[in-house]
Protein backbone atom coordinates (compact mmCIF):
# COMPACT_ATOMS: atom_id res chain seq x y z
CA UNK A 1 0.00 0.00 0.00
CA UNK A 2 0.83 3.47 -0.44
CA UNK A 3 1.21 6.04 2.42
CA UNK A 4 0.77 9.62 1.86
CA UNK A 5 1.46 12.40 4.71
CA UNK A 6 -1.77 12.56 7.21
CA UNK A 7 -0.56 15.87 8.33
CA UNK A 8 -3.22 18.36 7.08
CA UNK A 9 -1.99 20.36 3.92
CA UNK A 10 -3.84 23.40 4.85
CA UNK A 11 -1.55 24.24 8.06
CA UNK A 12 1.29 24.54 4.77
CA UNK A 13 -0.38 28.06 4.20
CA UNK A 14 0.38 29.63 7.58
CA UNK A 15 3.87 28.77 7.60
CA UNK A 16 5.46 32.33 6.09
CA UNK A 17 9.14 31.32 6.93
CA UNK A 18 9.90 28.54 3.74
CA UNK A 19 12.62 27.02 5.98
CA UNK A 20 10.41 25.68 9.06
CA UNK A 21 12.16 22.29 10.01
CA UNK A 22 9.88 19.35 8.97
CA UNK A 23 11.15 16.75 11.54
CA UNK A 24 9.08 15.18 13.38
CA UNK A 25 9.79 14.26 17.00
CA UNK A 26 8.67 10.57 16.51
CA UNK A 27 7.66 8.54 13.48
CA UNK A 28 4.46 9.74 11.49
CA UNK A 29 1.64 7.78 11.73
CA UNK A 30 0.01 7.25 8.41
CA UNK A 31 -3.86 6.55 7.62
CA UNK A 32 -3.45 3.86 4.38
CA UNK A 33 -4.06 5.67 1.33
CA UNK A 34 -7.99 3.73 0.06
CA UNK A 35 -9.43 3.26 3.43
CA UNK A 36 -12.41 5.23 4.38
CA UNK A 37 -10.50 6.72 7.23
CA UNK A 38 -8.23 8.45 4.34
CA UNK A 39 -11.25 9.60 2.65
CA UNK A 40 -12.05 11.06 5.91
CA UNK A 41 -9.49 12.74 6.46
CA UNK A 42 -9.78 14.23 2.87
CA UNK A 43 -13.20 15.43 4.11
CA UNK A 44 -11.34 17.08 7.20
CA UNK A 45 -8.26 18.92 4.62
CA UNK A 46 -10.91 20.08 2.63
CA UNK A 47 -13.63 21.50 5.08
CA UNK A 48 -10.50 23.29 6.94
CA UNK A 49 -9.64 24.57 3.73
CA UNK A 50 -12.47 26.83 3.63
CA UNK A 51 -11.06 28.30 6.81
CA UNK A 52 -14.25 27.75 9.08
CA UNK A 53 -12.95 25.36 12.02
CA UNK A 54 -16.29 25.08 13.70
CA UNK A 55 -17.43 23.54 10.64
CA UNK A 56 -14.62 21.34 10.26
CA UNK A 57 -14.25 19.60 13.04
CA UNK A 58 -18.49 18.35 13.10
CA UNK A 59 -19.24 14.70 12.14
CA UNK A 60 -19.92 14.44 8.54
CA UNK A 61 -23.63 13.24 8.38
CA UNK A 62 -23.81 9.68 8.00
CA UNK A 63 -20.31 9.03 9.91
CA UNK A 64 -19.24 7.32 12.82
CA UNK A 65 -18.34 9.10 15.69
CA UNK A 66 -15.66 6.81 16.49
CA UNK A 67 -14.11 6.63 13.33
CA UNK A 68 -14.18 10.81 13.33
CA UNK A 69 -12.43 10.76 16.28
CA UNK A 70 -9.77 8.45 15.55
CA UNK A 71 -8.58 10.11 12.26
CA UNK A 72 -8.49 13.55 13.72
CA UNK A 73 -6.31 11.75 17.10
CA UNK A 74 -4.16 10.70 14.84
CA UNK A 75 -3.84 13.92 12.20
CA UNK A 76 -3.40 16.02 15.43
CA UNK A 77 -0.43 13.49 17.26
CA UNK A 78 1.44 14.25 13.64
CA UNK A 79 0.71 17.71 13.88
CA UNK A 80 1.84 17.70 17.69
CA UNK A 81 4.62 15.40 16.50
CA UNK A 82 6.11 18.02 13.95
CA UNK A 83 5.29 21.37 16.31
CA UNK A 84 7.27 20.00 18.93
CA UNK A 85 10.30 18.41 16.69
CA UNK A 86 10.61 21.51 15.57
CA UNK A 87 11.50 23.16 19.33
CA UNK A 88 13.20 19.73 20.29
CA UNK A 89 16.84 21.70 20.39
CA UNK A 90 15.55 24.58 23.26
CA UNK A 91 13.14 22.00 25.29
CA UNK A 92 16.52 20.18 27.74
CA UNK A 93 16.73 18.18 30.39
CA UNK A 94 18.70 22.13 31.37
CA UNK A 95 16.26 24.42 30.29
CA UNK A 96 13.11 22.20 31.44
CA UNK A 97 14.11 20.05 34.66
CA UNK A 98 10.43 19.64 35.10
CA UNK A 99 7.47 19.26 32.52
CA UNK A 100 5.46 22.53 33.57
CA UNK A 101 2.62 24.27 31.77
CA UNK A 102 4.05 27.91 33.84
CA UNK A 103 4.58 27.99 37.15
CA UNK A 104 1.68 26.96 38.54
CA UNK A 105 1.26 23.58 36.97
CA UNK A 106 3.77 20.73 36.88
CA UNK A 107 2.63 17.29 35.41
CA UNK A 108 4.15 13.97 36.27
CA UNK A 109 4.04 10.50 34.30
CA UNK A 110 2.23 7.25 34.79
CA UNK A 111 0.54 5.41 32.10
CA UNK A 112 -0.96 2.68 34.71
CA UNK A 113 1.27 -0.59 33.21
CA UNK A 114 4.93 0.26 33.16
CA UNK A 115 4.67 3.22 35.25
CA UNK A 116 2.05 3.07 37.60
CA UNK A 117 3.08 5.20 40.22
CA UNK A 118 3.34 8.95 38.71
CA UNK A 119 7.01 10.06 38.62
CA UNK A 120 8.66 13.48 38.40
CA UNK A 121 10.64 13.69 35.04
CA UNK A 122 12.15 16.57 33.06
CA UNK A 123 9.66 17.99 29.69
CA UNK A 124 11.83 16.06 27.21
CA UNK A 125 11.54 12.48 29.01
CA UNK A 126 7.99 13.89 29.89
CA UNK A 127 7.28 14.19 26.12
CA UNK A 128 8.94 11.05 25.02
CA UNK A 129 7.03 9.00 27.45
CA UNK A 130 3.95 10.86 26.03
CA UNK A 131 4.40 10.48 22.48
CA UNK A 132 5.43 6.90 22.70
CA UNK A 133 2.66 5.75 24.63
CA UNK A 134 0.21 8.38 22.12
CA UNK A 135 1.85 6.05 19.13
CA UNK A 136 1.86 2.59 21.03
CA UNK A 137 -2.29 3.06 21.39
CA UNK A 138 -2.42 4.09 17.76
CA UNK A 139 -0.52 1.20 16.61
CA UNK A 140 -2.93 -1.10 18.43
CA UNK A 141 -5.28 -2.69 15.45
CA UNK A 142 -7.36 -3.83 18.59
CA UNK A 143 -7.85 -0.03 19.42
CA UNK A 144 -7.25 2.34 16.02
CA UNK A 145 -8.14 -0.16 13.64
CA UNK A 146 -7.89 0.66 9.85
CA UNK A 147 -9.34 -2.32 8.05
CA UNK A 148 -13.41 -1.67 6.92
CA UNK A 149 -15.66 -3.55 9.19
CA UNK A 150 -13.42 -4.06 12.53
CA UNK A 151 -15.64 -2.48 15.09
CA UNK A 152 -14.19 -0.31 17.75
CA UNK A 153 -13.69 -1.38 21.15
CA UNK A 154 -16.44 -0.26 23.76
CA UNK A 155 -13.38 1.55 25.81
CA UNK A 156 -12.67 3.31 22.79
CA UNK A 157 -13.55 6.70 23.59
CA UNK A 158 -12.21 6.61 26.96
CA UNK A 159 -8.80 6.21 25.50
CA UNK A 160 -9.41 9.02 22.76
CA UNK A 161 -10.15 11.09 25.72
CA UNK A 162 -6.95 10.48 27.37
CA UNK A 163 -4.71 10.25 24.21
CA UNK A 164 -6.09 13.93 23.53
CA UNK A 165 -6.00 15.17 27.11
CA UNK A 166 -2.07 14.05 27.31
CA UNK A 167 -1.29 15.75 23.63
CA UNK A 168 -3.26 19.17 24.93
CA UNK A 169 -0.25 18.82 28.19
CA UNK A 170 2.42 19.13 25.09
CA UNK A 171 0.21 22.33 23.40
CA UNK A 172 0.60 23.84 26.84
CA UNK A 173 4.18 23.00 27.82
CA UNK A 174 5.00 24.44 24.43
CA UNK A 175 3.08 27.79 24.65
CA UNK A 176 4.13 28.14 28.03
CA UNK A 177 7.99 27.25 28.27
CA UNK A 178 8.82 27.65 24.51
CA UNK A 179 6.80 30.52 22.89
CA UNK A 180 10.07 32.85 22.43
CA UNK A 181 11.75 29.99 19.93
CA UNK A 182 8.16 29.48 18.23
CA UNK A 183 8.07 32.99 17.30
CA UNK A 184 12.30 32.54 16.27
CA UNK A 185 11.27 30.10 13.95
CA UNK A 186 7.98 32.26 12.83
CA UNK A 187 5.98 28.73 14.05
CA UNK A 188 3.29 30.66 15.50
CA UNK A 189 0.58 31.19 13.12
CA UNK A 190 1.26 27.43 12.89
CA UNK A 191 0.88 26.56 16.26
CA UNK A 192 -2.07 28.88 16.99
CA UNK A 193 -3.90 27.06 13.79
CA UNK A 194 -2.99 23.71 15.00
CA UNK A 195 -4.40 24.67 18.33
CA UNK A 196 -7.31 26.53 17.77
CA UNK A 197 -8.48 23.19 15.40
CA UNK A 198 -7.58 20.80 18.34
CA UNK A 199 -9.33 23.06 20.73
CA UNK A 200 -12.97 23.44 18.36
CA UNK A 201 -12.45 19.85 18.00
CA UNK A 202 -12.16 18.83 21.92
CA UNK A 203 -15.05 21.33 22.44
CA UNK A 204 -17.34 19.98 20.18
CA UNK A 205 -17.43 16.66 21.45
CA UNK A 206 -16.60 17.18 24.87
CA UNK A 207 -13.45 15.14 25.02
CA UNK A 208 -11.54 17.10 27.56
CA UNK A 209 -12.64 18.11 30.93
CA UNK A 210 -12.89 21.79 31.30
CA UNK A 211 -9.93 21.77 34.70
CA UNK A 212 -7.54 20.18 32.41
CA UNK A 213 -7.26 22.78 30.27
CA UNK A 214 -7.32 25.89 32.61
CA UNK A 215 -3.37 26.23 31.87
CA UNK A 216 -4.44 27.92 28.16
CA UNK A 217 -7.51 29.03 29.64
CA UNK A 218 -6.89 33.19 28.46
CA UNK A 219 -5.75 31.76 25.19
CA UNK A 220 -7.98 29.21 24.98
CA UNK A 221 -10.95 32.23 25.63
CA UNK A 222 -8.86 34.54 22.89
CA UNK A 223 -8.97 32.14 20.08
CA UNK A 224 -12.50 31.10 20.56
CA UNK A 225 -14.45 34.25 21.01
CA UNK A 226 -13.78 35.39 17.60
CA UNK A 227 -15.60 32.20 16.10
CA UNK A 228 -18.76 31.83 18.32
Amino acid sequence: ASYVSSSLSFHSNFSHSGNRSSKTFKPKKNIPEGSHQYELLKHAEATLGSGNLRMAVMLPDGEDLNEWVAVNTVDFFNQINMLYGTITDFCTEESCPVMSAGPKYEYHWADGTNIKKPIKCSAPKYIDYLMTWVQDQLDDETLFPSKIGVPFRRNFMSVAKTILKRLFRVYAHIYHQHFDSVMQLQEEAHLNTSFKHFIFFVQEFNLIDRKELVPLQELIDKLTTKDR
